[in-house]
């Protein structure tokens, strides 16, 4: 797939296919423990049903059935098919878990609900109109009283951020990454009818999971 002059949404086959591994360079080998911390964190219940928007490889797909066991559901959607066939082999054998080439800004086609939908590292890379319609679908496919658990960069100054986040942020994420860390996030999620907000930040403040419910 061919990258779009500013989101780096729609992956090059190389990037999909190494796509952890160059996470945990880019990471200085710090992402496997990070997403266990986070996992965690994020407080998924045996039972739950979970929807991930830009589930990827599936590497938090096996995190999260940890805390959910068999009683629980998970359905992944990424628009990378790469992604998605590898997300497969590696949960392969879980009956509980399945996932779906698609794009997420758009109608999605699922007509069940969740009681949680998480979605990592994904909003950066959308424009803030595709941003609101990916909100919009997770709060259509939440139960009321469901929570939103979203993990992406938290709102910071570029310009006053260490060299190396600098760098990571204007050489390696996409333009739209910045922008996103300029937006009012919780200003955002309360219009679309989200409140109870909470959140854990990592990384020196860089990076932040925010979770809040449906109203």
């Amino acid at each position: 797939m061919k990258n779009t002059k500013e989101t780096k949404v729609e992956l090059t086959p190389f990037v999909a296919k190494h796509y952890n591994a160059l996470l945990n360079i880019f990471s200085f080998g710090i992402y496997p423990h990070f997403t266990t911390k986070v996992v965690k964190e994020a407080n998924f219940r045996k039972g739950d049903s979970v929807l991930d928007l830009g589930s990827g490889t599936g590497r938090f797909a096996c995190l999260i059935r940890k805390y959910i066991g068999e009683e629980g559901k998970y359905v992944g959607v990424d628009l990378s098919r790469i992604m998605v066939q590898q997300a497969r082999k590696r949960c392969e054998g879980f009956k509980n878990i399945r996932f779906l080439s698609g794009r997420i800004e758009k109608e999605l086609s699922l007509t069940e609900y969740f009681d949680k939908v998480f979605i990592s590292f994904v909003l950066h890379g959308f424009t803030q109109e595709n941003r609101i319609k990916i909100i919009k679908n997770a709060y259509k496919r939440l139960r009321t009283g469901g929570k939103l658990i979203i993990l992406d960069y938290a709102e910071r100054d570029v310009d006053r951020a260490l060299p190396i986040v600098k760098f990571l942020i204007r050489k390696v994420e996409c333009p739209l990454a910045e922008k996103f860390m300029r937006i009012n996030l919780k200003e955002v999620l309360f219009k679309i009818g989200f409140s109870d907000f909470r959140e854990k930040f990592h990384l020196k403040g860089y990076v932040r999971l925010e979770m809040c419910k449906k109203r």
